[in-house]
């Protein structure tokens, strides 16, 4: 597939699509944006918002700026590598539009989603709770495209781990709760890669013990609250449940601003206990 973006920056390039008319669009899931051998779920999430969106905007111009909200299942786990985005529009409203994405891999559904847009509020908050985190990582926070095994997408994008909270990283056990920050490289943050840093942090359940390795999402729904400033994004994830085979995870970004700007619920799978 050619787009043109070989010179984009990495997140803006991970993202391109392609129109193939009919409502139809392609994209490329390379190698760089992946969790082992498996493409990244929050590139998924935002390719599959970027075809809803350029859906909605090639039927009704202007009817569907920002993305509000996403709901998407993982049916299966799409490898890199060229897929298909089918969309279908179920609604276009002066407040609110919906268009439903399927994704496509050699002829397998490997995500079905819906997504709702409009426009995000540019006002303050009438009321807000969320975590106390500094607006940069401080000087004792893990870099994870640092050490000698680079963590995944940790090469394509900055990325820090609050060290107090990455008790797995020590070999230690603590409860599923994780903080860190997270920004793109090269250009400015933006709404999508606040959606991308709803699902960027490791898996909650690494705190709990034996519980270490591939904890593939299920089921995610993000909502996207408003535009972001600039600079890094602080994040917290923590789960509620950790049973059996499954836990659920939810992530909250905010940007320097101080500002909600995303919020992700997903139910996922744990990791086989390894110890």
């Amino acid at each position: 597939m050619t787009t043109g973006t070989e010179t984009a920056p990495p997140f803006r390039r991970a993202i391109a699509i392609e129109p193939r008319g009919a409502g139809r669009y392609v994209a490329e899931l390379g190698p760089d944006w992946t969790v082992g051998p498996k493409a990244h779920g929050g590139i998924l999430l935002v390719l599959l918002v970027r075809a809803g969106l350029a859906r909605l905007a090639a039927d009704a111009p202007g009817a569907a700026p920002d993305p509000l909200a996403v709901a998407a299942d993982f049916l299966r786990a799409p490898d890199p590598g060229p897929v298909e985005l089918q969309t279908e529009v179920l609604k276009i409203g002066r407040t609110v539009s919906v268009v439903s994405v399927r994704m496509t891999q050699a002829g397998r559904t490997m995500l079905a989603a819906t997504v709702t847009a409009g426009v995000l509020p540019g006002d303050e908050p009438l009321w807000v709770d969320l975590p106390d985190l500094p607006a940069e990582p401080p000087a004792d926070a893990i870099d994870p495209a640092a050490g000698a095994t680079v963590f995944g997408l940790a090469g394509s994008c900055d990325l820090r781990f609050d060290a107090a909270t990455a008790a797995f990283a020590r070999h230690e056990q603590a409860p599923p709760v994780l903080h860190g920050w997270t920004r793109p490289r090269d250009e400015p943050v933006d709404v999508l890669y606040a959606l991308l840093a709803g699902d960027i942090l490791p898996p909650t359940v690494f705190n709990v013990a034996g519980r270490f390795g591939w904890a593939p999402t299920v089921q995610l729904t993000a909502l996207l609250r408003a535009h972001p400033a600039e600079g890094w994004l602080r994040l917290e994830s923590r789960s509620t449940v950790v049973a059996g085979t499954w836990f659920d995870e939810d992530v909250t970004v905010v940007d320097s601003a101080g500002r909600l700007i995303c919020q992700a619920r997903q139910l996922a799978l744990a990791p086989q206990v390894t110890s």
